[in-house]
């Protein structure tokens, strides 16, 4: 279980379950978005996220924000919709226990940034014919919060 937060301390999360996968985010947009060199995400189930203190801060797009700080704590992805969520795993009180399983939008990737080896990378996004980047378990979740 992991619990985070935003900077000021009105919203308070939790995950109920680690997530299915973690990704570190190169693009321009995830710079942008994090004010940094990149982005990491967990994607995790929606039901699987549980606001704890600060009561609604979904916005109408789906995203999550703090209305006092503007602390972004998850985002949607389209191709998922609203049953998955992107948790900025920067926001997480211990976001170091969970490491990307895998960088993308490498080609956007600051060139001083030295990426782990052996961590799979993509110069945008893995396509139909890489190998998976999570084990049955992993999909069988995604399957059932995508039904």
């Amino acid at each position: 279980m992991h619990e985070g937060g935003c900077e000021c301390g009105r919203v308070r999360y939790r995950l109920t379950s680690g997530p299915i996968f973690v990704n570190g985010c190169h693009c321009r947009q995830c710079q942008k978005l994090s004010g940094s060199a990149f982005a990491i995400n967990a994607m995790i189930e929606a039901d699987r996220v549980e606001l704890i203190a600060g009561g609604d801060v979904i916005g109408p797009d789906g995203t999550a924000a703090c209305p006092d700080c503007a602390t972004m704590l998850w985002a949607l992805h389209p191709q998922f919709g609203d049953r998955i969520r992107f948790v900025r795993v920067g926001t997480l009180d211990e976001g170091e226990r969970l490491p990307p399983d895998a960088h993308f939008f490498v080609r956007s990737r600051h060139p001083w940034i030295v990426l782990p080896t052996g961590v799979p990378s993509f110069e945008t996004l893995p396509g139909p014919d890489d190998p998976p980047l999570h084990g049955p378990d992993a999909q069988a979740r995604l399957d059932a919060a995508l039904r």
